[in-house]
């Protein structure tokens, strides 16, 4: 069965569980109807025999200690089969007999069966013995019968009075068995089980063909995301959208899928982007790598040396070119460094790092004054990431800044701030200054990539804090940079 289900499309599979779950739930149906109708039928026939017997019906009055009295016209006939089958002379008075029993006897305390002329007879159970016997009052249940045919039956057997006596005047106890065809039951519960097992039939098939509409309606929409996951899959187009009407499954699956789709032709366009403005950016630098390198090349092959300091500045220039390079490629290997979902973190001191990057843009800057002042402060984050954006800002307000000119950095609750005297930042240009390989016009002849600050804002923003840049009171940039922590290390 579960290879049958894997191999069925899920159409299929669909329609056949509905046609599995309706073929249950009616054949549940139909055995319950077919047993209630049987017991209405048993009931009634059960009926029908205490009617024709004389017996008490269920919870009615009781019947006498020594059993029902026997009808006078029964007597005759009861005479009669005693007088056959007991060798014990009986006498007995009363009308003649003309009942409406279909099969009837009697039977004697010692269990022996008298049959009633032209009334059939019956087998005997223990049952029916324990009732003659006087044990049992009644006794129910199905029979057959001992003629050619045996029918089966339905048979009550009772106990009655002592209205027949011996010849020595002593009663004679016995009980009579009364008895009715099955027939007029089974048959109409054999015709109701075939009827039960057309309709069921009936209903199954249809439940498959309604399921398999079913399916086909309730997929339709499935049917149409296929198509489109298989004409992007085929074409590559990340623009195709998919409609989003209904707030079911299925329009969410839309709406995610859609998202999912925006998010990648996002991440492509900014690849492609990436790439563009990376090709854009090297072409510079090594531009001038090629012009300085084939000078000397040149020199070299024809034998015409240059000038020492024409030399002395030809090597510089390739150095400065292969510095930049090799920052542009750390810049762009960065922002290359795919979001981690949850990056590694630890406890950072970032007092401490700020420290060490105002060292360092000290060596950068030697003719600068770099003011430092840092209260303690720890942030959960990367700590190689987190002195790479600090180390950012500073090279930024050093290589903006005069000579001679200061820089002023402070870390205080949690709130880093630099602050340089340079030309500041025109307010038109301050939405673009985070952008990968934006450049102010005034910034383009300095050397740099552009990504110093877009890395700033992707270290800051995984640590949970936030950066932005002002224009300086008095003249310059102010860098603010928020990073949720505490002033003491955590346990």
């Amino acid at each position: 069965m579960r290879r049958l289900m894997s191999r069925l499309p899920l159409r299929g599979r669909l329609a056949l569980l509905t046609a599995l779950a309706v073929a249950v739930a009616v054949a549940a149906c139909a055995t319950v109807s077919w047993f209630l109708v049987r017991g209405q039928l048993y009931r009634e026939l059960d009926r029908r025999l205490r009617a024709m017997s004389g017996a008490p019906a269920p919870g009615g009055p009781g019947a006498p200690p020594n059993g029902p009295s026997l009808p006078p016209r029964e007597r005759p006939m009861i005479w009669e089969a005693l007088r056959s089958c007991d060798p014990a002379p009986v006498s007995e008075t009363g009308n003649h007999y003309s009942g409406p029993y279909m099969i009837q006897q009697v039977l004697v305390a010692s269990g022996r069966a008298c049959a009633i002329p032209d009334h059939g007879a019956l087998t005997v159970t223990d049952a029916d013995r324990a009732v003659a016997a006087g044990t049992e009052q009644t006794a129910q249940h199905e029979g057959r019968g001992v003629d050619a045919q045996g029918d089966d039956v339905r048979v009550l057997v009772r106990t009655v009075g002592y209205d027949v006596a011996g010849a020595d005047g002593t009663p004679v106890r016995f009980a009579i068995s009364t008895a009715i065809p099955l027939d007029e039951v089974q048959g109409p519960l054999d015709n109701l089980a075939l009827l039960l097992v057309a309709v069921s039939a009936a209903g199954v098939l249809l439940s498959a063909g309604a399921g398999l509409m079913i399916a086909r309606a309730s997929l339709r929409p499935v049917d149409r995301l296929t198509g489109v996951v298989e004409h992007i899959a085929r074409t590559e187009d990340l623009d195709t959208r998919i409609p989003e009407d209904g707030h079911d499954e299925i329009a969410r699956l839309s709406r995610a899928f859609n998202t999912m789709t925006g998010a990648l032709a996002a991440s492509r366009d900014r690849q492609q982007q990436l790439i563009a403005d990376a090709g854009h950016e090297l072409r510079t630098p090594l531009t001038s790598l090629r012009t300085n390198i084939d000078l000397l090349m040149r020199s070299q092959d024809s034998g015409r040396e240059l000038p020492p300091d024409t030399r002395r500045r030809l090597l510089a220039s390739v150095k400065a070119q292969m510095v930049e390079l090799s920052s542009l490629v750390g810049d762009l290997l960065e922002l290359a460094r795919p979001a981690e979902g949850e990056p590694a973190r630890e406890t950072v001191a970032l007092h401490e790092v700020v420290e060490r990057a105002v060292a360092r843009a000290r060596l950068r800057g030697p003719g600068l004054v770099v003011e430092a002042a840092a209260s303690p402060w720890f942030v959960q984050g990367d700590p190689g990431q987190l002195e790479r954006a600090v180390v950012n800002l500073l090279d930024n307000a050093v290589k903006f800044s005069p000579p001679g000119g200061r820089v002023r950095v402070r870390l205080d609750g949690g709130e880093l701030t630099v602050r340089d005297e340079g030309p500041g930042i025109a307010p038109e240009d301050l939405p673009h200054v985070f952008e990968r390989f934006w450049r102010s016009p005034s910034a383009r002849s300095l050397p740099g990539s552009g990504l110093g600050l877009s890395i700033v804002a992707r270290v800051v923003g995984e640590g949970g804090g936030r950066v932005s840049l002002e224009p300086a009171e008095g003249g310059g940039t102010l860098v603010r940079v928020v990073l949720p922590g505490a002033p003491v290390r955590p346990d």
